[in-house]
């Protein structure tokens, strides 16, 4: 004889699941912040039927027991007639009604929940309109962040009054608020401004993680560092380091530049007539690229032989198209086989500046010719190849 399967009827369970979603989704704050009047929301439930009273009786009745009516003090149900000549004509649970929408957040266990989302709500009316639209549009965004939400509100204000000179986001003066708090609420805090303030206010040329740049901030300054080649000095300094915005013209006499990665080999550079060495920093070598002098001297770049090395002189080059390099080619990674490493993350970008002997060494290292991942670093170099490509540039 087959099993008898269980029956797969509503449960009260089921209903409060049903709602818990649609309070998820935010429906039912967009609805109380709209002022929207509750209507009473029906729930039908799926029960036994008729030839269900004699087959599983015992289902049937505890299934019946589970909805009565002083089990569910927040819930009206609504019977319809189960049954017929065999087993008698009975009242059976048909829909879960909620005929309040105090009864519903009851319900939910969402009551206090709802009223600290009331009280932020009105606070955002009565002193920042449009955030407070925003706020209704977005319960369940405001409903997660409750217990910070006074003072993102208080940033998001202070920012939008803010009419005097720019500042460093140090210099915003909200109680409680540091720049950590800032940096650990920034995409919040970015879609809020960028909901609150008028269009003048943003920079929109600047990518979203920037916040500081975004809403016109002070940054960081750049700072750059180089040492003179040719035993000259700048007020007594031979090495200095300096803004990038402040370098706005090139030391007396110099006229060749050289970029160069390793801090070592930075500090090492040999001396070179009228030549200045900085030192690039990876990827901060962009930073050159407001040093608008470089374009009438001759500039030298020398990385790591690796796939970020060219990314990085490719850069530099879409800068400033003159820009030449050395030591960067087959012939000297292949002389250096002893001193290979692996590159932890290499790119696979298209560099479209490389000349021909670069984009040779580029494509050994991207389709790993000579083994996956291969890396000669700038400072496994020999010496005397720097100093000899120095001289064939001369």
């Amino acid at each position: 004889m087959a099993a008898t399967s269980t029956p797969t009827w509503t449960t009260p369970r089921d209903v409060a699941a049903r709602l818990r979603k649609r309070w998820e989704r935010g429906e039912f704050l967009s609805q109380l912040a709209d002022g929207t009047d509750f209507d009473p929301l029906a729930i039908p439930l799926r029960g036994p039927k008729a030839g269900d009273i004699t087959q599983h009786y015992d289902d049937v009745l505890a299934w019946a027991t589970s909805w009565a009516p002083d089990k569910h003090r927040h819930l009206r149900i609504e019977y319809r007639k189960l049954g017929g000549r065999l087993a008698g004509v009975n009242n059976a649970p048909a829909r879960a009604w909620i005929d309040h929408r105090d009864d519903l957040f009851q319900l939910l266990g969402v009551t206090n929940t709802v009223t600290r989302y009331t009280s932020l709500l009105a606070a955002a009316r009565e002193s920042l309109p449009p955030l407070a639209a925003w706020m209704a549009e977005h319960p369940m965004k405001v409903v997660q962040r409750d217990a910070d939400w006074p003072r993102l509100q208080a940033t998001v204000r202070w920012i939008t009054d803010y009419r005097g000179p720019a500042v460093y986001l140090r210099q915003l003066d909200v109680p409680g608020v540091d720049t950590k708090f800032i940096e650990h609420h920034r995409a919040i805090l970015t879609t809020l401004l960028e909901h609150c303030l008028p269009e003048d206010r943003i920079n929109s040329e600047v990518v979203r993680t920037d916040f500081a740049a975004r809403f016109r901030f002070l940054r960081k300054p750049v700072y750059l560092r180089f040492r003179l080649l040719d035993g000259a000095s700048v007020a007594g300094f031979r090495e200095l380091t300096v803004r990038a915005d402040e370098f706005t013209a090139p030391p007396p006499g110099i006229t060749t530049v050289y970029v160069v990665e390793n801090e070592t080999t930075y500090l090492a550079f040999p001396d070179q007539p009228h030549s200045m060495v900085i030192h690039g920093g990876g990827y901060a070598v962009t930073q050159l690229a407001a040093l608008s002098w470089l374009h009438g001297t001759r500039l030298v770049y020398w990385g790591d032989l690796d796939t970020h090395g060219f990314a990085i002189l490719d850069r530099l080059r879409r800068a400033f198209p003159h820009t030449r390099s050395i030591l960067m080619n087959r012939n000297v990674l292949l002389e250096h086989r002893g001193q290979w490493v692996k590159e932890d993350t290499p790119t696979h970008q298209h560099l479209g500046t490389l000349s021909p002997d670069e984009a040779d060494a580029y494509d050994i290292l991207v389709y790993g010719e000579f083994g996956s991942k291969v890396r000669l670093e700038q400072e496994r170099v020999r010496f005397h190849l720097l100093e000899e490509a120095l001289n064939e540039l001369r």
